[in-house]
């Protein structure tokens, strides 16, 4: 049988040894808890594993994009330099033809005032013959005149010679076919001077009036041309400016695509970089999450191993306590 002191020591120790039971099943259960803990965090690095995946797909994706953007806006300014070089050449050939139909207006021009001069000067013919003819009028009236004095003359000399003859009575001699033959003779001549005369201002004045008239048909013939020309060079302004003002807005809108294909290249270069950036600091906080998750994973195994050290010691301390409570019923 034992003694009442021993009875009391082996309660005392099992009081403690129940005291360090309550201590061990304590940190078994914070050691799970903290394992839990532990567990779940892993998950959310394991999460963030699988994110930046999706990361790199995302950048790599979004880099083809804008290279694609890239070479669509390098086609469109391609495009658009060979829009423009061909409206330069429709402005280039305008602008000959222009300048053709300018230098045959001058041409025009120059016949214009050459022709002018001539008719300013058949103009002066036309006068100096209108004066020319009054004149021949004025001295056919004049010759008219005198032939008509001369007839008179001629006729009172023959009245005179036959009241000679008449009176003095000296020889029977017959004057009377005479007389009549100078004076048809003088008829005729004052009848053909008329009519030459008269055939001769009217000759003149044909020609006079078909010069005149060529002259005028020549004038307006120039005059249709003028105007022609110049419809034609207001037209030929027209489509200059036209051309003119599509070469301003073809260079303008090279100059924005260039600008903004400058812009959208300098954009998505940035873009690019700052991808390739945040790419870089996903790795780097991936790699940190990483050791991290190393670190965790070291300290989850060695709370296992401390784990199953405490519960291995209190298997050994429960099995060592009921041996006591048998020795101690005994």
């Amino acid at each position: 049988m034992s003694s009442p002191d021993s009875k009391t020591k082996e309660k005392r120790e099992m009081i403690g040894l129940n005291d360090k039971f309550v201590q061990l099943i304590d940190t078994v259960k914070n050691l799970e808890n903290e394992k839990r803990k532990l567990d779940e965090k892993l998950k959310i690095l394991r999460s963030k594993e699988d994110y930046a995946g999706r990361v790199d797909d995302i950048v790599r994706q979004e880099k083809i994009e804008l290279e694609q953007q890239v070479e669509t806006l390098l086609r469109d300014q391609e495009k658009l330099k060979d829009e423009l070089s061909t409206k330069q050449e429709e402005v280039e050939d305008s602008r000959k033809r222009y300048e053709k139909e300018l230098r045959d207006r001058v041409v025009k021009e120059d016949n214009f005032v050459i022709t002018k001069k001539e008719v300013d000067e058949g103009h002066i013919t036309t006068v100096d013959l209108k004066l020319e003819l009054e004149d021949l009028l004025g001295k056919l009236e004049l010759l008219r005149a005198g032939f008509d004095e001369e007839i008179k003359e001629l006729e009172s000399q023959v009245q005179n010679e036959k009241r000679v003859i008449s009176d003095t009575n000296k020889r029977s001699l017959d004057l009377e076919p005479i007389i009549q033959s100078v004076e048809m003779k003088y008829s005729e001549m004052a009848v053909r001077a008329k009519e030459e005369a008269e055939q001769l201002n009217q000759k003149k004045m044909n020609d006079l009036v078909q010069t005149a008239g060529q002259r005028e048909q020549e004038l307006r013939d120039i005059k249709r041309d003028i105007a022609d020309q110049i419809r034609i060079i207001q037209k030929l302004k027209v489509e200059v400016e036209t051309l003119r003002r599509k070469e301003e807005s073809l260079r303008k809108a090279m100059e924005d695509a260039r600008q903004n294909s400058d812009e959208d290249m300098e954009k998505a270069r940035a873009d690019i970089a700052a991808l390739e950036n945040a790419l870089k600091d996903r790795k780097k906080e991936l790699a940190r999450h990483f050791r991290e998750h190393q670190e965790l994973l070291n300290i989850k195994l060695g709370l296992d191993i401390e784990i199953a050290t405490y519960r291995e010691l209190l298997e050994n301390e429960e099995q060592r306590m009921r041996h006591t409570m048998r020795f101690i019923d005994v």
